[in-house]
């Protein structure tokens, strides 16, 4: 006797709900993306106890007819595929036609739809259709889910509390709204409105809207692309970030997604302007042509293939970088544009700043001259010194460097001040293939294993690029003659074995993410360390190193290397305002 046979159609709705319809908020994502592409701009949905009781989902699309209405809850059944050449260029939200039978039988669905000419209400309980005649009801469709799973236990009791699925449920109407700024949602919870967006196609407006007028505030525009992609949407300042990777909305055509490697792109671009183990909130919507795209990987289609993902991924992260320090450029760095001439009693320093009348570009090395003279006991005027922005005041504690420019006055991290100088510094030289070495008196021997040893060529491959050769000494054994300078105040052996270590785990194999964390490193053990107490010429190179960096607002590992007291902040401090 054959133990084969075919599942009843009712029975396979009911595991393909398994998999497109884990809880309420799958229900809500399915629903919208059909609204979605009904061409509707304006989505209202509805749900009750998280929407474990009652999801309801109404839009003002194009609607269907009374054929359609009943034939979109057979299996398969769709209008947005007709061969296998269609399913390599999706351009619709949904394509399968698996959403509603499969929402159909594991719970009550009623579905209300007018096309413009027909009207039609259509009931089914879980699988079977019990209602399909005329009703009356204006342009567009809803449809209402209830009982969900009650009639399936196993599925039941996975579900959350309340609270919990309505929370999934917000983040995945978030999502749509920062992929659609185009379209209005709004979200209410037991007939209490929780997410309203205005629909009028501003990304800014639309951010206010789902994160606060502060992160909005901080927002700033990006658009990069190439042959193939282009990437448009809005990055928040790194100063304002989360611990978790939920607040990094990517998008491709609209869709919804998770790729890991798309969000290690943003994290990295971000990583040198922010603490370690810090998220950034941004909101990336990519566009690219549907042929390089594969949503037909998962039933839920929160996962992709994608083809030239790496060079999306050096797209993005290129992209994201260049915007962030393009930003901090011409907003933070203002060079003086009048001549100021400033007098200064020994109280703070023996020297006056005279800034030019034509300054140098802020990324031009400018000569400095000191002139330091012996105190007397009496206030004098002395020599002036050219800087570029910072007016040295005074240092406090031995920590910090108080300063300030015709704007604001600062607090500048000596010792993080110090490690974005040697990291620029070091990367210039590196790029520039000009590295300054120093002799050891006696050569300093790593031991290799075997197997590291064998790997030599590409060993030195590497490190030649920061000025360091592997002399091969015996079976096992290396020397090193000759060291860069900025290695004074590191352990050079153990340096050394941690990279070889990395070039050869095929971890970090170029000059970039050699700069991005080992260079991070050097940079801050070759840095001034706290509690050292700075005499005034020392001060004041060092404003003036900080001032000639691309980027001097962090260190290497993202700490921020000063804090700015606008004049309107002391006004307000002081009551003056």
């Amino acid at each position: 006797m054959s133990k084969i046979h075919t599942l009843d159609e009712h029975l396979t709705n009911m595991i393909a709900a398994g998999e497109v319809v884990e809880r309420p908020s799958g229900v809500v994502k399915e629903l919208v993306e059909n609204s979605i592409d009904a061409e509707a701009d304006r989505i209202t949905v509805r749900v009750f106890n998280g929407g474990c009781d009652s999801i309801e989902v109404k839009d003002n699309g194009i609607g269907m007819d009374k054929q359609d209405a009943v034939n979109a809850f057979n299996r398969h059944a769709t209008s947005k595929i007709a061969n296998t050449e269609d399913l390599w260029d999706i351009q619709t939200m949904g394509f399968r036609g698996e959403a509603l039978p499969s929402i159909a039988s594991v719970a009550k669905v009623s579905l209300l739809t007018s096309d413009g000419i027909d009207s039609t209400e259509v009931n089914l309980e879980y699988g079977k259709l019990t209602k399909a005649a005329p009703a009356a009801s204006a342009r567009g469709t809803t449809i209402k889910v209830e009982g969900l799973f009650y009639k399936t236990p196993a599925r039941l009791k996975h579900l959350k509390s309340g609270s919990t699925e309505l929370n999934s449920v917000i983040d995945v109407m978030q999502k749509f709204a920062l992929a659609h700024p185009e379209i209005a949602f709004e979200l209410y919870r037991d007939d209490r409105i929780k997410l309203q967006t205005p629909g009028n196609g501003s990304l800014e407006e639309t951010v206010m809207h789902i994160y606060g007028l502060e992160i909005a505030r901080n927002s700033i525009p990006i658009e990069v692309s190439d042959f193939d992609f282009t990437v448009r949407g809005a990055l928040i300042l790194p100063s304002i970030n989360r611990s978790t990777r939920s607040y990094m909305n990517i998008f491709i055509n609209g869709r919804m997604i998770r790729n890991y490697l798309l969000q290690k792109a943003v994290t990295e671009a971000y990583q040198e302007f922010m603490m370690p183990d810090r998220y950034p909130i941004c909101v990336l919507n990519i566009e690219a042509d549907y042929r390089l795209v594969d949503v037909n990987v998962h039933p839920s289609k929160w996962e992709i293939r994608l083809s030239k993902d790496r060079q999306l991924y050096n797209l993005l992260k290129n992209g994201i970088y260049e915007t962030l320090r393009e930003h901090f450029r011409p907003a933070e760095i203002k060079l003086n544009r009048n001549p100021v001439k400033i007098e200064e009693t020994r109280l703070f320093t023996d020297t006056y700043v005279s800034i030019p009348e034509k300054p140098e570009p802020l990324l031009q090395e400018t000569k400095v001259e000191y002139h330091a003279e012996e105190v007397s006991s009496k206030p004098e005027k002395t020599e002036a010194v050219e800087i570029e922005r910072f007016q040295y005041l005074a240092q406090l504690h031995g920590n910090y460097i108080i300063a300030c420019d015709e704007e604001n006055l600062y607090i500048v991290d000596q010792h993080a001040a110090m490690e974005r100088c040697m990291y620029e510094e070091i990367c210039k030289q590196i790029e520039e293939e000009s590295i300054l070495t120093q002799p050891l008196l006696v050569p300093l021997v790593v031991e290799l294993s075997p197997a590291q040893f064998e790997q030599l060529d590409k060993l030195n491959e590497v490190f030649g690029c920061i000025g360091i050769t592997l002399e091969p000494f015996s079976r096992t054994t290396c020397v090193v003659r000759e060291v860069p300078v900025w290695f004074e105040d590191i352990n050079e052996r153990d340096f050394i074995n941690d990279l070889v270590e990395e070039i050869l785990s095929e971890k970090k194999m170029n000059v970039q993410e050699i700069r991005k964390d080992k260079i991070a490193t050097l940079a801050c053990h070759s840095s001034i360390r706290f509690n050292r107490r700075l005499d005034v010429i020392e001060s004041r190179k060092l404003l003036s190193r900080l001032s000639r960096c691309a980027q001097p607002f962090n260190c290497p590992h993202g700490r921020p290397t000063m804090m700015a007291i606008s004049e309107a902040q002391l006004q307000k401090e002081f009551k003056r305002v």
